[in-house]
């Protein structure tokens, strides 16, 4: 009879949890769709019937802190912070949290030298909250510069990869898109995550040239550029995309070739630094060192 019972039981709570998802399910699809939207940097205005949140939001704080700084200060290009973020892979950061996070951490850190300086006041601490303001507004955009070049620098790399899946698909039979997104679905990467990206915005409405246009404006690399330009080309000359690809895979590679033997050219100068300053004065101390002891030995004795 108790094992009838709890049977029951489990059955009606199973039947109200899934009445209650079937009720709400409509709205999870949209609270879905709304997330994905906002991936694109399209935020809806806060419903003003919504209840406040009471726990500190630092996203909320930042945006504020930017949006009030971006008036203020000269030099602040928007266009330029977002296409940094974008090609850093920060899709949901806007530039006026950004710039509310640089102040904010320039802020901590001037303060934080300051309060350390109050005992010992001189022009060396006045100098140092001078140099700590000045790292705290440079260290986040040189951070997200360099993340944004390396993030180049790998799509760059996998390209040629992806441009050969494509001429295998597209050969087989496969259409443009379909071997899209096959390959975006495994692909991992920078490269595979702008891919799934311009396939998100291909779904939600946009033509394939303007996600296309999108994706290169994400990632203004000059292979991306011939990648972006062929494609679109022959889509609207109505080219063979196969024979396209083909010749853009060669070209990606010689191009690849070409940055290889750049790069081999710079090293030589590149490693005459840190052998000026770094090897060669270990070489002296140790080829010099017990000749200087024996010239001082022989004309200390003389």
């Amino acid at each position: 009879m108790y094992l009838t019972l709890i049977v029951g039981l489990s059955l009606v709570g199973f039947a109200a949890a899934f009445s209650a998802r079937a009720v709400g399910f409509g709205r999870l699809q949209a609270a879905e769709r709304f997330r994905s939207i906002e991936m694109y940097g399209f935020r809806a205005g806060a419903d003003e019937g919504a209840p406040a949140d009471k726990r500190i939001d630092l996203n909320r704080i930042a945006e504020r802190i930017g949006s009030v700084m971006t008036g203020h200060l000269r030099g602040i290009d928007p266009v330029a912070i977002r296409r940094d973020l974008l090609g850093a892979g920060l899709y949901t950061v806007t530039p006026e949290g950004y710039i509310g996070f640089r102040v904010m951490g320039t802020a901590a850190l001037t303060g934080l030298l300051g309060l350390m300086a109050i005992s010992a006041p001189s022009v060396f601490t006045i100098l140092g909250l001078a140099v700590g303001g000045t790292l705290g507004w440079r260290v986040p955009l040189v951070v997200i510069q360099r993340r944004a070049a390396a993030r180049y620098e790998q799509i760059d790399s996998d390209l040629p990869e992806l441009i050969d899946l494509l001429v295998v698909s597209v050969e087989a039979g496969v259409g443009l898109g379909g071997a899209l997104q096959m390959i975006a679905d495994r692909m991992e990467g920078p490269l595979g995550d702008e891919l799934r990206l311009m396939l998100q915005e291909q779904h939600m409405g946009l033509s394939g040239d303007q996600s296309l246009t999108n994706l290169l404006d994400r990632c203004d690399t000059p292979s991306m550029r011939s990648f972006v330009r062929s494609l679109q080309q022959g889509e609207r000359l109505g080219v063979s995309i196969g024979t396209i690809l083909r010749g853009l895979a060669v070209e990606m590679r010689t191009r690849r070739r070409q940055s290889a033997e750049e790069r081999a050219q710079k090293a030589p100068i590149k490693i005459l630094f840190p052998l000026i300053f770094l090897i060669f004065p270990a070489m002296f101390v140790v080829l010099l060192g017990p000749a200087i002891f024996v010239f001082k030995a022989t004309l200390g004795g003389g």
